[in-house]
């Protein structure tokens, strides 16, 4: 397997994105002497750009959380997936311990006994 290039470390981006950001030497120069490509540069200048607000983009820290909230939100989705074909477990309404009239609807004797002020 091949792996690509190593990225170049934080801080040495932010230092080559200083120097050019101050102007003193054209882009393709500060490519060369720094042994970058001048497109390696324009992206790590664009890319500084989104970060400091001034150009519209999705940040470093965005991006980050975009990527954790679908991880998670994937994992909810197939958590509801083993619960939806899992068996369901007995529907059968729990006994009430109210009394109330044979064929009458025991929650609705005991909103009644509520109303009335009575204790079940």
């Amino acid at each position: 397997m091949i792996d690509g290039p190593k990225p170049f470390p934080i801080e040495f981006r932010r230092d080559v994105v200083a120097v050019a950001r101050k102007g003193q030497a054209p882009l393709s120069q500060i490519a060369r002497d720094f042994g970058i490509s001048e497109s390696c540069l324009h992206r790590w200048l664009k890319l500084a750009e989104i970060e400091d607000g001034t150009r519209p983009g999705v940040t470093a820290a965005e991006s980050g959380e975009l990527r954790e909230l679908r991880r998670r939100n994937k994992l909810l989705e197939q958590e509801n997936e083993v619960l939806r074909l899992s068996p369901r477990p007995d529907r059968r309404p729990a006994r009430s311990s109210a009394v109330h009239a044979p064929g009458g609807d025991p929650v609705n004797c005991q909103r009644r006994a509520a109303a009335r002020g009575e204790l079940i």
